[in-house]
């Protein structure tokens, strides 16, 4: 694909790409503008986007709130050192101490990332216990750096930059495996789970997981740290996802729909687990800065006044539903709008390139898997795009796994 200027002549972007991006992976397309649910690329063609920016684009892209807040607040203050505080930033805060029901004693730290809040979670660990392990979960995916890659038992992600930093352990996704690592002798100074595993291809835990982590968390001592970054700020249909379970946890992990598409991150923190850190241990230059903090305040509220949660509810049920009897459909898994449809053949990389030569973006996350996560926004028109376009990507590679026999 090439990029026509002004003058007739073109670039290739790809090889542009090539020549001054790091090489970490192929780029799909070059999308220069987005509105609602479509993005566009600078060919014009249009796409519905149904992975938002992997989670991310909860209002969907331009949308006037989060483009109105970025300029006002832009012009009047956008970044000022953690030795100051601002009323952006202290609403926040306020904000999703509420909305997470922490009660007064919870505390929140504002970072960029979910890998930097996941580094932040990794250091309330050690001030917890230093000496027991932090584990986490076979399938998980907690972040790129390296505290956060320790968590993330995938050897081709550690592989290259080993020795990784000690004292973590993995075990199972499962209650047999989470009920063995407490009746052991090790001691457990944090367990980190993501109450939906999207890396993963949007594996859901067994049901009454968190209700039996929480549990044995409490018995021996141990911090149950929730990874919330993909299925917080209302992508399953509760603000977080630990609600639907009836539990509170020590801390949990944000960033993805928390700003809809503006970088921020954050951990949150409950009970005993808010006064660990203390001045010195930890600090971001950019995290908490007013720009952020006023989109994030504004993203929320804005979910709040169009009732944005039922709505992601709702469609989410549809779009299950939607699926059931498409071509290769073997059903799905997730809550809300994080959704993983399962496929009967390892034909997910196929279905996700037909889907994207038809205009439509998916993820495909494994080899069996499709995971979708559009705006909270959609509507009919968005769903019955997504059917239709969805369902003609699975009838073609379909057709590659059972061609009809010549007569």
């Amino acid at each position: 694909m090439t990029r026509t200027k002004p003058d007739g002549t073109t670039t290739d972007w790809q090889g542009v790409a090539a020549r001054d991006l790091m090489s970490l992976g192929g780029r799909l397309a070059l999308l220069e503008r987005g509105e609602g649910s479509y993005v566009w690329d600078v060919e014009g063609t249009r796409y519905l986007d149904f992975l938002g920016g992997i989670a991310v684009n909860a209002l969907g892209h331009a949308h006037p709130v989060f483009a109105e807040t970025v300029a006002r607040q832009a012009a009047t203050l956008s970044h000022v050192s953690n030795y100051f505080a601002t009323p952006q930033q202290l609403e926040l805060a306020a904000r999703l101490k509420q909305l997470a029901g922490t009660g007064e004693q919870g505390r929140v730290f504002l970072a960029n990332s979910g890998t930097e809040a996941n580094e932040t979670a990794i250091k309330l660990a050690r001030l917890h216990d230093r000496d027991g392990l932090i584990v986490s979960l076979e399938g998980a995916f907690h972040g790129r750096s390296t505290g956060a890659l320790a968590l993330t038992p995938k050897a081709a992600y550690q592989d290259p930059f080993r020795p990784l930093i000690p004292g973590v352990a993995h075990i199972a996704p499962t209650l047999d495996a989470l009920e063995a690592l407490f009746a052991g002798d090790q001691r457990v100074s944090a367990l980190v789970v993501e109450p939906i595993q999207g890396e993963a291809g949007v594996l859901p835990l067994p049901d009454g997981y968190l209700r039996r982590a929480r549990e044995l968390t409490t018995a021996h001592g141990a911090l149950l740290i929730l990874d919330e970054v993909q299925t917080g700020m209302g992508r399953t249909g509760h603000w977080f996802a630990y609600q639907a379970e009836g539990i509170a946890p020590d801390a949990i992990t944000l960033a993805k729909g928390i700003a809809a598409g503006f970088p921020l991150g954050a951990l949150v923190t409950f009970g005993a687990a808010s006064d660990l850190f203390y001045p010195g241990t930890h600090n971001s230059t950019f995290g908490g800065n007013p720009l952020a903090s006023a989109v994030a305040n504004a993203v929320i509220q804005e979910i709040e006044d169009r009732d944005l949660l039922a709505n992601v509810t709702a469609r989410g049920e549809e779009l299950r539903a939607g699926v059931e009897g498409l071509p290769l459909v073997a059903g799905t898994r997730g809550a809300g709008l994080l959704i993983g449809i399962r496929l009967s053949a390892p034909v997910a990389a196929g279905v996700r390139a037909a889907a994207h030569a038809r205009g439509l973006i998916v993820n495909a996350p494994t080899d069996d898997a499709i995971r979708i996560a559009p705006a909270y926004t959609i509507g009919d028109d968005e769903v019955a795009q997504f059917l239709e376009i969805f369902g003609e990507a699975l009838a073609e590679v379909a057709a590659t796994q059972n061609p009809e026999t010549p007569a």
